[in-house]
């Protein structure tokens, strides 16, 4: 039963949301052969200004391990 959340910068309209859930959908039941029922994707909007102590240094920096994707930037 994958679940993603999705942390994205403030701003997104709920159309835009709704193509980002259904895309992350497609990927993840491509890669893991799950059907739709088992897929959920959460998106969570964070202030910009809020970002680093938010989601860089929490979810990038502290957990290497399970980063499958890196950011090519470093706000610090």
């Amino acid at each position: 039963m994958p679940h993603v959340i999705v942390k994205i910068y403030t701003g997104q309209t709920e159309q835009q949301k709704a193509r980002i859930a259904e895309e992350v959908t497609k990927a993840v039941m491509g890669a893991t052969g799950h059907k739709d029922a088992a897929v959920s994707v959460s998106i969570e909007d964070v202030q910009p200004e809020e970002w680093v102590e938010a989601v860089y240094r929490p979810d990038i920096l502290s957990k290497p391990d399970t980063l499958y994707k890196k950011p090519g930037y470093n706000p610090l």
